[in-house]
Order: structure tokens, then C-alpha cells, then sequence
């Protein structure tokens, strides 16, 4: 198994390859990616998160530190990955940081009722993007102080 794999702080969960580059060009540059995963689904996300399907020998309690979660994704919804990870008792400390281009207050009504760490609209300016994205890696990585995930 991969050692990065075993050792995740940042799970990226960003159907938009585009955006996904620009969140881990941000990290890189305050040297927060060397951890981090990147899925491009639900499915792929939650398949992580509980060590199923492709990543079923990936050991569960080993991280994520944080999840920065797309809403608008394929195949199964960014709210139906936060509903999954909050109800369940071993992923519901995992700090959940929604990062969305949608601004629908609905989405942030629900996404707070299921129990999301923050939500974030994605700044459209590629600079005031990277900016964002390096302030949520400092904070959740180095300023946050988490609880010990259950084995």
C-alpha cells in the first residue's frame, strides 16, 4: 500500500480538474499536499472514506485530517458524502469543509444541519483562489487541533 495512501491529512473531493489543480497548486505552495488524495466522485469519496471498493486495503482510522468536498459531483451527491461521513461514528469528527461554487442558501442550510465544519464558496479570482484554499490547508492542518479518529 502506498505510504501517502496510509497517511492521509487532506482528502480532495473535485469533479472539476481544473479546480482541483488549483487547490493542490495552492497547498503545494505552503507545502500542505505532500498528503493528500484527490477523488473525482462521490462514489471514489466514500469508497475512501470507509476503505471499500478500490481502496479496501487502505486502513480506515489513518485520516483523513480534513475533507474539502465539492457539492455539485458525479455519481453520488457532495450532501450525500457529508450526510454519510457525519452519521457515522467513526468518520463524524473528520472535519468536513465544503468548498463549492454554489452560494444557494439552501445548500449551506443543509450542509450546516448535516453537520459540515465550514462552507466555503469558491472565489472565482484565480488569485483570491489560491489565497482561500492556502488560509484552509494552514488552518485545518497546522492551527485545528482534532480529535483522535476511533480505530
Amino acid at each position: 500500500m502506498d505510504s501517502a495512501v496510509e497517511e492521509v491529512e487532506i482528502l480532495l473531493v473535485e469533479d472539476n480538474p481544473t479546480d482541483a489543480e488549483l487547490c493542490i497548486r495552492a497547498l503545494k505552495k505552503n507545502n500542505l499536499a505532500n498528503k493528500l488524495v484527490w477523488v473525482k466522485d462521490g462514489a471514489e469519496a466514500l469508497d475512501f472514506i470507509f476503505a471499500t471498493g478500490t481502496f479496501v486495503r487502505r486502513p480506515v482510522g489513518s485520516g483523513p485530517k480534513v475533507i474539502l468536498l465539492d457539492l455539485h459531483l458525479p455519481k453520488v451527491s457532495g450532501m450525500e458524502v457529508l450526510r454519510r461521513v457525519k452519521s457515522d461514528e467513526h468518520t463524524r469528527t473528520i472535519p468536513v469543509v465544503v468548498l463549492t461554487s454554489s452560494k444557494e442558501d439552501r445548500d449551506v442550510a443543509e450542509s450546516y444541519q448535516l453537520g459540515v465544519n465550514s462552507y466555503i464558496s469558491k472565489p472565482v479570482e484565480f488569485d483570491e483562489f489560491a489565497k482561500t484554499v492556502s488560509e484552509l490547508g494552514l488552518y485545518w492542518l497546522l492551527v485545528n487541533h482534532p480529535p483522535v479518529l476511533p480505530k
